[in-house]
């Protein structure tokens, strides 16, 4: 197109001794000019659209966590067994997790910027049905819908964060990030205040949260699409910037992130999933005291989620992925042997510190591929999902053959494998000044 440009100015310019044919020369450029859609440039950190998208995220994520807030409902319902409850859990986890890579490498290819509306949209649906679900099947579809709704919102939303970013792509992915876990925090408390009293059928209440974000979202939609040419622009202009790896050096470097993904996320289910009954059986607190400790870690995963993508801005990624993997083991290490009061401390910088890594290496893992943003968003998003869900029933099945106090003893030991990070290529060392 530029070269067509610049071939008619040259061609207007020969002929501008024929006035006729000048004329009719620069209707013309006009109208290639006209056809190129102009952009404004994005030259710093967009913070209200993010906020918009981490606002989105809370109430995303809001909802998706009120799909167990239901469990002894339908369990009591429906006369349920623990394997049907756990298939529910599957349906939403396939459905969430599998789809979001495909859902991101086609977006990179062909730009939806209102699809975060139709996910939301797609979500509000699944939240009705599963408000009015009679049966066991059709709970399964409500769930794989929210599901559904999810997996179109994750890559899309982090590529709007990564879009907003200004350079900034660690503390953006971070400001979105805190989003989804003050969400996640959220829905178990307007589940346990409202629909465990109240009933299932409660549930169609929620629909304003959806609607809200639809409306927020229809927003970050238009300044998407008002963006998107800059987008493209910059990723061509990082692609000639980055380092040159090999295919080979980027397919084992992404592999090692997955592993890294898979130990984190392994070590928070069993803190999420089981810190509870860990202080109940070890030290014979009551639920509500044990709350206090899950409600401590939580807070600490929030603020490490806050802190980790500045801090990859400032230091380079690699060495907050090495620390954020690696530099927990001592603390994971010695959780097992601790007394009420170590343990109340030591889920402080666990919480921290492993929280701090996932925006880092979702950044790292974009700066290894810029121009496939929303496929390894997606990509990490839907493995992480999967990781969370699957370390869930697979330390639940070892919890109850070993005993919970055995499976701390184990986890311990995940953070070691962040010993990999040293496999990791140097790709941006510390960071440059934003302009």
């Amino acid at each position: 197109m530029v070269f067509r440009i610049c071939h008619l100015v040259n061609t207007s310019t020969e002929l501008s001794l024929h006035p006729e044919k000048e004329g009719r020369m620069q209707k013309l450029l006009d109208k290639q000019v006209g056809a190129i859609p102009l952009s404004p440039v994005i030259t710093g950190t967009v913070y209200p659209i993010l906020m918009m998208i981490s606002i989105s995220h809370l109430l995303n994520d809001a909802i998706q966590s009120l799909i167990p807030s239901i469990y002894p409902l339908v369990k009591t319902n429906y006369h349920l067994n623990f394997a049907q409850i756990g298939l529910i859990t599957l349906t939403f986890q396939l459905a969430a997790s599998l789809l979001q890579p495909l859902v991101g490498m086609y977006t990179d290819h062909r730009p939806k910027p209102f699809s975060l509306v139709t996910a939301m949209g797609i979500t509000l649906i699944g939240l009705i049905a599963m408000s009015q679900a009679g049966n066991f099947h059709f709970l399964l579809f409500s769930v794989a819908l929210i599901g559904i709704g999810s997996s179109i919102f994750h890559p899309e939303a982090s590529k709007v964060a990564y879009m907003a970013s200004g350079g900034k792509r660690g503390l953006a992915q971070s400001i979105f990030q805190v989003g989804g876990n003050a969400g996640s925090a959220l829905g178990p408390l307007l589940a346990a205040a409202i629909i465990v009293p109240l009933g299932q059928r409660i549930i169609g209440w929620f629909a304003i949260l959806p609607l809200v974000a639809m409306g927020v979202l229809f927003f970050v939609g238009r300044w998407y699409k008002l963006h998107l040419l800059t987008l493209r622009q910059k990723s061509k202009t990082r692609d000639a910037d980055a380092p040159v790896l090999t295919k080979s050096k980027i397919f084992w470097s992404i592999t090692i992130l997955v592993v890294l993904i898979f130990s984190k996320y392994f070590y928070l289910a069993s803190m999420v999933s089981y810190l509870t009954f860990y202080m109940i059986e070890k030290f014979q607190v009551s639920v509500q005291h044990a709350q206090i400790f899950l409600f401590i870690f939580s807070f600490s995963v929030a603020a490490g989620t806050l802190l980790g993508g500045p801090l990859g801005d400032r230091f380079g990624r690699k060495y907050v992925i090495w620390f954020s993997i690696l530099g927990v083991a001592p603390f994971t290490l010695i959780l097992p042997h601790a007394n009420l009061f170590w343990t109340a401390i030591l889920t402080v910088p666990i919480g921290v510190i492993l929280a701090s890594a996932f925006s880092a290496i979702l950044v790292y893992a974009q700066e290894l591929l810029p121009g496939k943003v929303g496929m390894i968003s997606g990509l990490f998003f839907g493995f992480a999902f999967g990781m969370g869900g699957l370390g869930s029933a697979l330390l639940g099945i070892l919890a109850d053959h070993k005993g919970i106090i055995y499976v701390y003893q184990v986890c311990a030991f995940l953070p070691l494998i962040g010993l990999l990070t040293g496999f990791l290529p140097n790709i941006g060392g510390r960071k440059r000044k934003v302009v």
